[in-house]
């Protein structure tokens, strides 16, 4: 036979021994004669620092594994150099058999972690592998708590995939807290849900008595909100469903700062606050789904009579300022035809919805909001710039044409068609066209 006189112990290419090569390719028969022989390290790791029963483990060769085992000088809970146990990799990898010859040792451990903090639980849920979830949470010694380095949970990771079965199992466990916050950004297992728009973990959890529909993340965002943010339009309508929500909770400011440094959140969020300098993280759910151009959610958001369509947040934006921005016409129009708001609302620069979107170069969205009696084009900002001046500093030609066609069909004012004058600026209608309110 070729292995008589051979090396046997002797790495070869790719630092593999005889020995782990015969683990790599499944081959059960040359394993075990190799350790018959007393010349045969059954520990010896290859370049990566995985020893036989780790490539066994990965492969998913239960017979290999079982035969590594009989060793007494085999240790079932040896590590790679990431920390990665024979148990780990097998779960990671979804081989059931593997991960059940192991977990009928009593001396394999079921939460070691790998460098990264990740159990052999965390791996499966996040991967989904509901087999091997079911085998491992049979142990009575499991903790299914135990989070990695960035504070999630199996549960977190099961939500945020949306893996339907593994949540359902994790919450059958009495020691699962279902309102459980993480440690990095206090996101809770709604919230994750929500954000992924996994409509069948948000129908679980909504269905139960302790879950709570309006806890917050560290930016003070519910999961209602993250549902809008993201145009999750199934999961909003879920959460509108709860009796208890809040439609109206705005984001904490004070926080905001440190979540984007974070460089965690919602990738739409951190997309527009690179885009835009003057985002704050105090919207409520309605102006963050005008913003996103999510018609179906503002519409259900309007249809409730608990909602207010001219709230603003903390820098005066309103959903209509904020649709009319980013150029989203249909929501531009679902907000237009409601009688209760105000087209005129003016941000803490003095900007209306009509000057940003003659600014952003939204010709449609102009021409709505002018073919409005009560939209005042006049109105001038704190750099006493109208719409018609935006519109001509970005040379928006066929907004400029609007505007100014609007301004000419428009009678000069009478004298007592004036208001007040405000005591910070001169009386002077004339000097401050934003002081010139005309009578509809």
């Amino acid at each position: 036979m070729a292995l008589v006189g051979a090396g046997v112990s002797t790495s070869a290419r790719g630092g593999l021994t005889p020995l782990s090569w015969a683990a790599k390719g499944g081959h059960e028969v040359v394993v075990r004669m190799l350790l018959e022989r007393d010349d045969v390290n059954p520990n010896i790791a290859d370049r990566h620092g995985e020893a036989p029963l780790l490539i066994a483990a990965r492969g998913g060769y239960e017979g290999v594994v079982k035969v590594l085992l009989e060793r007494n000088d085999v240790d079932p809970n040896i590590a790679n150099r990431y920390g990665e146990t024979p148990l780990l990799i097998a779960a990671c990898e979804g081989h059931e058999g593997v991960v059940k010859v192991l977990l009928e040792r009593n001396d394999v451990d079921p939460n070691t972690r790998n460098r990264d903090g990740q159990t052999p639980l965390w791996v499966a849920t996040y991967e989904g592998h509901e087999g091997v979830v079911k085998m491992l949470l049979e142990r009575n010694d499991l903790n299914p708590n135990i989070n990695d380095h960035r504070g999630q949970i199996p549960l977190f990771m099961a939500a945020e995939e949306g893996h339907e079965g593994v949540v359902k199992m994790l919450l059958e466990r009495y020691n699962v807290n279902p309102n459980t916050e993480d440690d990095y950004d206090g996101e809770t297992l709604l919230f994750i849900a929500a954000r992924g728009g996994h409509e069948g973990v948000v129908k679980m959890l909504l269905e139960r008595n302790d879950v709570n529909c309006n806890t917050t993340n560290m930016c003070g965002q519910t999961p209602l909100f993250i549902a809008a943010c993201k145009g999750h339009e199934g999961v909003a309508k879920m959460l509108l469903e709860c009796h208890d929500v809040n439609p109206n909770t705005t984001g904490d400011d004070g926080k905001a700062d440190t979540w984007i440094a974070s460089g965690l959140g919602p990738e739409e969020i951190i997309k527009w606050v690179l885009g835009y300098d003057d985002f704050t993280f105090s919207h409520t759910p309605l102006s963050i789904a005008a913003w996103g151009g999510h018609e179906g959610i503002v519409k259900m958001l309007l249809k409730r009579n608990d909602v207010n369509p001219n709230t603003a947040e903390s820098g005066g934006k309103t959903p209509l300022y904020m649709a009319a921005w980013a150029g989203h016409e249909g929501v531009v129009k679902m907000l237009l035809e409601r009688n209760d708001v105000n087209y005129n609302t003016a941000n803490l620069h003095g900007q209306t919805p009509l000057m940003v979107a003659a600014s952003n170069g939204h010709e449609v969205v102009v021409k709505m909001l002018l073919e409005r009696a009560d939209v005042n084009s006049d109105i001038t900002d704190v750099t006493s710039e109208t719409a018609l001046s935006k519109a001509q500093k970005s040379r928006h030609r066929p907004i400029i044409k609007l505007l100014s066609e609007h301004r000419n069909s428009i009678p000069p004012l009478r004298g007592d068609e004036f208001t007040a004058p405000s005591s910070r600026e001169p009386s002077n209608p004339d000097l401050h066209r934003s002081k010139r309110i005309r009578r509809v």
